[in-house]
């Protein structure tokens, strides 16, 4: 699949990141962590049309027989703001490179709140729900509190931990890569699943391997819970927007309990000061990882949606 000639890099960051950031998107595969992290999974590739930065991708959730189809993200704004004529320009002329090269045209990860704006632009847009893909949004003082009723469970979970074991939180920096993909390679050889989902988790742990060896140059936000030393469970996200970070990955070795919710409540309390809003991303159509979700009360379940020409 080859759209644009644009790869993600640390080298282009910093247009990235002033695309990405002069809107509330809101959406988690909207920032520079996100894609740079998933790069290579998803083949994302970007260009500049017209007023927009555009950015294509593989979708790895909805195939056509049995083949992933690259997409169109919502077209990025450098200013902050959209024009109904010039972004209609630019979804047009990224549709017709989309068929010129032979791949129908669709928009995917739309955001709720840019619908109107883009059905305005260009009516002639059908959009579908894609539930699946739909974010999980936080207070980080909720999660750093887990006050009343409501997270009960979670705390009890928390208490046995903080009671039964000895362990330490730290920020994690490149340093760590070595000992961070131990963990990952641990975690992973645990897991008992179908060998096309193997292939997509070898995936994910080389691009782990990328992104710890690379924390501070790509802006990630990251820590490990270690007990006797050694690394049991980390989490590492980005910032999204002025007010959120996206938490991408959160692994914890199951055999300690608790150590779930220990993780996500340390690195909570570690962002608290510079997020008000933590993104636990998408459920991909998992009904035990949606479930997992909801256990954590979010306060915006943000919608997401497919637009295709009628």
């Amino acid at each position: 699949m080859h759209i644009f000639e644009n790869e993600i890099t640390l080298g282009n960051r910093p247009i990235l990141d002033e695309y990405m950031n002069s809107y509330e998107y809101k959406t988690s595969g909207l920032s520079f962590s996100s894609m740079y992290m998933w790069r290579n999974i998803n083949l994302f590739q970007w260009d500049i049309i017209g007023d927009y930065m555009c950015v294509t991708g593989l979708s790895h959730l909805e195939l056509e027989d049995g083949i992933s189809l690259p997409f169109l993200f919502p077209p990025l704004t450098r200013t902050g703001t959209y024009e109904k004529e010039s972004l209609r320009g630019t979804i047009y002329r990224c549709k017709e490179i989309f068929e010129k090269k032979g791949y129908p045209f669709s928009l995917r990860l739309v955001p709720i709140h840019m619908l109107d704006m883009i059905k305005e632009a260009c009516p002639e847009i059908e959009f579908e729900d894609d539930r699946p893909n739909y974010d999980y949004i936080y207070l980080t003082e909720d999660l750093k509190n887990l006050k009343g009723r409501a997270y009960h469970g979670k705390k009890n979970h928390l208490n046995y931990f903080k009671k039964n074991f000895e362990y330490e939180y730290v920020p994690m920096t490149s340093d760590m890569a070595d000992d961070a993909m131990r963990f990952i390679a641990e975690f992973n050889a645990r897991k008992e699943i179908p060998a096309h989902e193997m292939e997509l988790l070898k995936m994910e742990e080389r691009a782990m391997d990328d992104v710890f060896r690379n924390l501070e140059a790509a802006g990630y936000r990251a820590g490990a819970i270690l007990i006797d030393g050694k690394i049991q469970a980390l989490a590492v996200g980005g910032k999204l927007g002025k007010e959120t970070i996206t938490e991408h990955v959160e692994k914890a070795n199951i055999n300690y309990r608790g150590l779930y919710p220990a993780i996500n409540n340390e690195f909570c309390i570690h962002i608290a000061s510079e997020a008000k809003y933590l993104n636990r991303e998408e459920d991909m159509g998992i009904e035990n990882l949606r479930k997992a979700k909801l256990s954590y009360k979010p306060v915006q379940i943000l919608e997401k949606y497919i637009g295709t020409f009628k």
